[in-house]
């Protein structure tokens, strides 16, 4: 429980020193195009959509096809209406004669308007609308009400459940034609905004992944650039980021946290970017002055991961639709985790590490796990100073290091897996 309440308060850590700008401006401009290219399909499939309904819903000749449920119990009734309803045009229509058989019979035949008769035994019309409206399926088919009763209390009854019309018996074909007519463009114009909604939900679908696997794309080379120099493989982010979210599932934090945070650690040195090639791949003890260059890495990685935000915010300000359409941006979850990383990764649980000598649970969970997941990655590579530890080597020098490098607690959590952790360790590892 101590590990969760450490991270339900906002991470509040941020960079002070110069970012990338260059390498940025690529990132998020791409992230620009994507997302205006999303804006500016859904705003032209609308305009469409809008002139495709008032075309199909006007088209009088569209509706001739639609289906006419008409019931009523006395089969001359049904008779004489059926006759009207096709001298209008409506060829396709069906008649109930018994109102037990309704619900069942709009089930199956899901018609586009129906002529519902009120006074009717054992099953009312009353009934049937009451049954209809509280039916997800049925609710939405417009109904015009036949019936001899003047009673306005009844009326108004049935325009509570949702009755659309009234027609009086015996029926005017001449009052029959435009009821009908505006039943059916009401039902065509519901259709096709309903079509239009799982088509614009599709594409918004559609979009969103794309945008979420662009955006990926780009912060796993992000995080490639990074390690590029003296990985060439890639694969020690990654080894990183599987390590850093077991810890934290075996901690106990939420799956939607855990996804989080092995794409964050990722990004972890993200801030070698700003390191000398010089200091970076040197093969022998770094001197005083190349650790001190080499720890500055912590702050360039937070800053690169912090500046994006205020990039974006400002770059919309000089820009005329459809930039003025988008939303204002935030840091991500995803970014502010990645940003914490960054700056905390090389801090120590007694006080010792690096860049703010933090301590304990000062230093942010996702740090301290992280930490754990790098320095054992670390031990087990090849790097220019030293050749890669055997797994007892290297469980070993964490074991030594807790309490003192490491968080006891997420260190019990990682060793326990370790049976896990050699077989990531082997499924990742090139050759």
């Amino acid at each position: 429980m101590r590990l969760l309440d450490e991270r339900k308060s906002e991470l509040k850590l941020r960079g002070d020193g110069s970012s990338l700008d260059a390498l940025l401006s690529a990132i998020v401009g791409q992230a620009h195009a994507d997302y205006v290219g999303a804006v500016c399909e859904t705003a032209d499939s609308n305009s469409t959509t809008r002139v495709d309904l008032r075309e199909r819903t006007s088209n009088t000749a569209d509706l001739k096809s639609s289906r006419v449920m008409i019931v009523d119990d006395e089969p001359i009734n049904v008779k004489v209406a059926g006759k009207y309803v096709r001298m209008l045009g409506y060829s396709n229509f069906l008649t109930v004669t018994d109102s037990t058989k309704v619900i069942e019979a709009l089930h199956e035949e899901n018609p586009d308007a129906l002529l519902l008769d009120l006074m009717m035994p054992e099953v009312s019309g009353m009934d049937i609308l009451e049954t209809m409206r509280a039916d997800a399926n049925l609710k939405r088919i417009p109904v015009i009400i036949l019936t001899a009763s003047s009673d306005r209390g009844t009326r108004l009854r049935a325009l509570e459940l949702g009755a659309m019309d009234f027609l009086a018996k015996p029926l005017d074909p001449e009052e029959l034609a435009p009821r009908i007519r505006n039943a059916l463009l009401m039902r065509s114009y519901e259709n096709h905004l309903r079509d239009h909604a799982e088509t614009l939900e599709e594409t918004v679908r559609h979009r969103t992944y794309a945008l979420c696997a662009s955006r990926l794309e780009l912060l796993h080379c992000l995080a490639r650039a990074a390690e590029h120099r003296d990985d060439d493989t890639g694969k020690h982010v990654v080894r990183v980021g599987r390590y850093a979210a077991l810890i934290a599932r075996e901690a106990g934090f939420p799956g939607p946290y855990v996804e989080v945070l092995e794409l964050a650690a990722q990004l972890h040195d993200v801030g070698k970017i700003g390191i000398s090639d010089t200091v970076l791949l040197k093969p022998g003890r770094l001197t005083d002055g190349e650790r001190a260059l080499m720890e500055v890495h912590t702050q360039v990685g937070a800053d690169v991961l912090n500046a994006h935000v205020d990039m974006l915010d400002n770059s919309l300000i000089h820009h005329s639709e459809p930039w003025s359409v988008l939303p204002r941006f935030s840091q991500s979850p995803l970014t502010e985790l990645a940003a914490s990383i960054a700056l905390t990764h090389h801090e120590k649980w007694d006080g010792s590490g690096y860049p703010n000598g933090l301590s304990g649970t000062d230093i942010p969970v996702e740090g301290r796990m992280t930490a754990i997941a790098d320095v054992f990655d670390a031990l087990r590579s090849t790097r220019p100073y030293k050749e890669a530890f055997s797994f007892d080597h290297s469980f070993d020098i964490l074991f030594e290091g807790r309490g003192k490098h490491f968080d006891p607690e997420l260190l019990d959590y990682f060793l326990a897996s370790r049976r896990e952790i050699e077989a990531l360790d082997i499924e990742l590892r090139e050759d």
